[in-house]
């Protein structure tokens, strides 16, 4: 049949069916954001955004040039505003995904008039039932082509987090991918325009294909290096914890030949002669050894090292720190990881309470203990004001959170490590992690 476009000047892509690719991109983009609304609410904006959507592309239909890329600048601002009036997310998220959904929304559009105009002029399909089939067929193909492919690297609990920069680089990556394949549409006379109308349509569906991929690939190297970042940080909190129990555990060990040497000096002074007042003040001074040797002792030397410094450093900060632990339960665990558990909920327990301007209600409860077949630690301390949760972990209140926030992290990891789950909750003031490890 030869070239089905030959020398034929073909219509471009009805409005409305642009505007049915832009909605349907956000929509299936949304799912990477946290959504604000739920029920009639959501689709209540939703339709009213596409309403909006679609009166607006039809109206700018006839304007060409510089004109109508002004038009299509407008309109993703609509997709934009639809993503953050339905989302809670930054607007660093939500440009992001704006980003992704658009090119989508392009390739998407492209390939179903592709189709459309070879079935139409090159086949001789001229029903309208068939172009309301490929509509459906290929719009509904491309997006669950699109949700498989990125229900793979959605968990659906991971934040975005996008900075500037990383939006800079989508959005240069968006605005290539627009321009190189419509420059065809909007001027005939350039280096990358083809002879006949099928050769523009063939430049610019690859063109958004190609687009399309670059982002996803992007999107994917963001994600390995997020994840990459997240496990360093981890580990060197993991390695501080480990590197604070060993400077502990010297401590404590200069501080029991102290308390030895000091034993001695009693048994001197017995040996001289000395007052009813002064025998008194010595037999204290013994109880009060008896005291500290028989404290923190568990049954685990590391957790109590661990739990010395921490009653040490909780003394000098007025907090009230009692436990009641087991500490042989832990003979199964890793060293490292009885640090990374105890020093990183113990640490997220004294930072709460050192905010807490009446000192007599500082107060951190540690217990552990067996239930059946699973071992329990819970770690409870007062707090005030509310807090907000992402995954399941309390949001770092300190002003340079990309820097903080990884503790609880390292111990959720560290609990997944034994099959365990970790459950953080607060009710009447009291903030309360809870760890459950299976025997």
């Amino acid at each position: 049949m030869g070239d089905w476009a030959a020398g034929q000047i073909l219509p471009d892509i009805p409005r409305f069916y642009t505007a049915l690719a832009e909605w349907l991109s956000c929509l299936l983009c949304m799912r990477e954001l946290v959504r604000r609304f739920s029920g009639w609410r959501f689709w209540g904006i939703a339709g009213t955004a596409f309403l909006i959507q679609s009166v607006f592309l039809i109206l700018t239909g006839g304007l060409e040039g510089p004109v109508w890329l002004m038009c299509m600048a407008a309109a993703v601002f609509l997709m934009f505003c639809f993503l953050r009036i339905s989302c809670g997310s930054s607007g660093l998220d939500v440009g992001y995904v704006c980003v992704k959904a658009f090119v989508l929304a392009e390739f998407m559009a492209s390939l179903e008039w592709q189709l459309h105009c070879f079935f139409y002029y090159g086949m001789g399909y001229e029903s309208g039932w068939t172009g309301l089939l490929l509509l459906l067929a290929v719009y509904g193909g491309t997006c669950l082509v699109a949700r498989g492919i990125s229900s793979r690297y959605i968990s659906g609990t991971e934040q975005m987090d996008t900075t500037g920069r990383e939006l800079l680089f989508a959005s240069v990556i968006g605005l290539s991918v627009f321009l190189m394949s419509n420059i065809g549409f909007v001027y005939s006379q350039t280096p990358f325009s083809g002879r006949y109308a099928s050769d523009i349509f063939n430049v610019r569906t690859l063109i958004d294909l190609g687009g399309l991929a670059i982002l996803v690939a992007y999107h994917i190297q963001r994600l390995h290096l997020r994840a990459q970042h997240d496990l360093e940080s981890m580990e060197m909190i993991l390695h501080n914890q480990y590197t604070q129990y060993q400077q502990s555990q010297e401590t404590l060990d200069l501080i029991n030949y102290k308390y030895h040497d000091l034993k001695h000096h009693i048994i001197a002074l017995r040996a001289e002669e000395n007052k009813e007042k002064r025998n008194a003040y010595l037999d204290k001074m013994e109880d009060e050894i008896r005291n500290y040797e028989a404290q923190n002792k568990t049954g685990n030397q590391v957790l109590d090292t661990l739990l010395t410094a921490k009653s040490l450093y909780c003394m000098r900060e007025k907090i009230a720190l009692t436990y009641v632990v087991d500490g042989a339960r832990l003979d199964f665990m890793d060293v490292m990881d009885i640090c990374s558990i105890f020093g990183n909920a113990l640490d997220n327990a004294i930072e709460c309470e050192k905010k807490i301007p009446e000192t007599e209600k500082r107060m951190i409860h540690v217990s552990m203990f067996v239930q059946q077949t699973f071992l329990i630690i819970r770690f409870e301390n007062y707090c005030e004001g509310e807090l907000n949760f992402e995954q399941n972990l309390p949001v770092t209140t300190k002003k340079q959170a990309e820097f903080h926030g990884y503790g609880l992290k390292s111990l959720r990891h560290t609990v997944h490590k034994y099959g365990g789950e970790v459950d953080i909750d607060v009710e009447d003031q009291w903030f309360r992690l809870k760890i459950l490890i299976p025997l």
